[in-house]
């Protein structure tokens, strides 16, 4: 999926973790944390733990395995085998992918794992009686076969190349999906059963504890307890990590800096993939024309944003395809910071200057809206950042804090502040929802795919190209090509790719270092994401 409304997917809500900071392969110097018990601090609520429902979409789901996991590192990551005993094949045009599964796995219930639970699980996300807010993400599947109990075909609607990026998300027990029920209403929410390497062993809704799963696979995780306590507030849970009382926490970017010069703490930035723009929806007569379209973009002070509203922890974004994508990104497909040239675009497409400065086209008022939800501070600072830009060269934006069920219908006709990058390990989830036109249909996909309801052929071809071929060679030039015709005629404003921020307190545990993070960024990602690997000398 293409967009996101809030700090995770609906449907990727947290889970699990432990603490501490480092940006390599490393052992950092400090106190030393006890190896039974770690406690993390999240803003997300607690629960939600099905992936039937798209829970762990993006492999971060410490309970359950998927088919593939992450492999970490500087720049994009790769995909290594989990329960599959090797990277998956696909046929000549990728319509056809074959998974040879790992054998001698159990359940944390003690149940076997074999193919039957593959199938059972993605035909799950896929029924429509589990009403899975991730079913649109798997819409390229149309089967699933148990070839036997260690084989899985995969039979797909089209050809998809990036397929190895739906097999991130964790599998269940069949016998946990046999009967056909809302996924928002399963015991895996509050009682997951998975093969990974920690389980849920206790869940109240402030509280979730986690035990390490002593006869996991790929070995016992040496940190045998997780604690993960729900604090929604940014300053209370700062306040937590300041007094000593937490091991780790996510914090916005200018809160996480003031632990910079604390004794024994480390401020930690992981790069993401993970876009903060506006929409711009066609429809809207102010913001859906061409011409307030790249004036908005010649006009938006991308640099200045990062520096003072992210404390420097963030790059600039022009399309959702960031820099780390290596030869599938496009470097001259960028926006000049240039309000003058932003100006005289409008000036000649006839929105003109009045009297108190905002600028008017055939008696319209160059004024519109831009929505954010009201919880989120760093949507709050770039909205407020953008709409002085958007003054500078003579439109007026209005803002209104509002929650996300009363953004939702508004979604179409105004602006917002919207986040994406919740799948963000190849070029075709990250942008495919967020610029492709088949989402301008009633009823595909969620609303949060291209809410500008843009649409440009050359954009649209380029995309499918990138979905369907093999080749790397051929679908690295079709996103270039799709960046440059974006560029050439904007449907959003793209502001900044957020490196997300932790706090950690400094221990002597050996980590993997960082991987690429998706939208989602609570303590599921940062320090923890490979929490299971850590290790220490006794």
């Amino acid at each position: 999926m293409g967009l996101i409304r809030s700090g995770v997917p609906t449907f990727a809500i947290a889970a699990v973790v432990g603490t501490l900071l480092v940006t390599s392969c490393s052992t950092p110097s400090g106190t030393s944390t006890a190896s039974d018990g770690l406690v993390l601090a999240d803003g997300y609520e607690l629960g939600g733990y099905n992936p039937v429902a798209g829970f762990g979409a993006a492999g971060e789901a410490k309970m359950y395995d998927g088919l593939v996991r992450l492999r970490g590192g500087e720049g994009m990551p790769g995909f290594e085998p989990a329960l599959a005993t090797s990277i998956p094949t696909a046929n000549a045009d990728a319509t056809l992918w074959t998974v040879t599964l790992r054998g001698g796995v159990t359940f944390s219930d003690g149940s076997t794992f074999d193919a039957a639970d593959v199938v059972a699980t993605y035909k799950a996300i896929l029924d429509p009686a589990s009403a899975s807010e991730a079913k649109s993400s798997f819409d390229m599947i149309s089967d699933v076969v148990a070839l036997d109990q260690n084989t899985v075909e995969f039979r797909l609607a089209y050809s998809y190349a990036p397929l190895l990026t739906k097999m991130l998300i964790g599998i269940v027990p069949s016998e946990s999906v046999a009967t056909p029920a809302l996924a928002a209403e399963s015991t895996l929410n509050t009682e997951p059963i998975g093969t990974g390497p920690y389980t849920l062993v206790d869940l109240s809704p402030d509280r979730a504890v986690f035990a390490a799963n002593e006869n996991y696979w790929d070995g016992a995780p040496e940190i045998k307890k997780l604690t993960l306590l729900y604090v929604p507030d940014d300053n209370t849970r700062a306040q937590r990590m300041a007094s000593g009382e937490i091991d780790g926490t996510n914090l916005p970017p200018l809160l996480a800096n003031t632990f910079e010069s604390r004794d024994g703490m480390s401020v930690t930035a992981h790069q993401s993939a993970d876009w903060r723009g506006v929409s711009l929806p066609t429809g809207n007569p102010v913001a859906g024309d061409p011409a307030m379209r790249m004036a908005l973009n010649l006009a938006a002070n991308r640099q200045s944003m990062i520096d003072n509203v992210l404390g420097g922890h963030g790059r600039v974004a022009a399309t959702p395809i960031p820099e780390v994508y290596g030869a599938s990104y496009n470097p001259d497909a960028t926006f000049a910071y240039d309000p003058a040239k932003a100006e005289q675009i409008l000036t000649d497409a006839g929105w003109i200057e009045g009297s108190d400065g905002i600028r008017s086209k055939d008696g319209r008022r160059a004024q519109f809206t831009i929505m954010y939800n009201s919880v989120d501070t760093v949507r709050r600072d770039l909205a407020q950042a953008f709409a002085s830009d958007a003054l500078g060269i003579g439109v007026e934006v209005d803002l209104e804090a509002l929650s996300w069920d009363r953004i939702d219908p508004r979604i179409n006709r105004d602006s917002t502040l919207l986040g994406g990058g919740d799948e963000p390990f190849d070029p075709d989830t990250q942008a495919y929802d967020a610029l492709n036109s088949a989402s301008i249909a009633p009823g595909v996909g969620s609303i949060y795919d291209n809410p500008s309801d843009y649409s440009n052929q050359v954009v649209d071809a380029g995309l499918d190209v990138g979905r369907r071929s093999l080749d790397q060679a051929t679908r690295d030039a079709a996103y270039r090509d799709v960046q440059q015709a974006y560029v050439d005629d904007p449907g959003y404003v793209y502001l900044v790719f957020l490196d997300h921020t932790y706090v950690s307190k400094d221990s002597d545990w050996t980590m993997s270092g960082p991987v690429l993070e998706p939208h989602a960024h609570g303590v599921t990602w940062g320090p923890w994401w490979s929490l299971q690997t850590w290790t220490q000398e006794q």
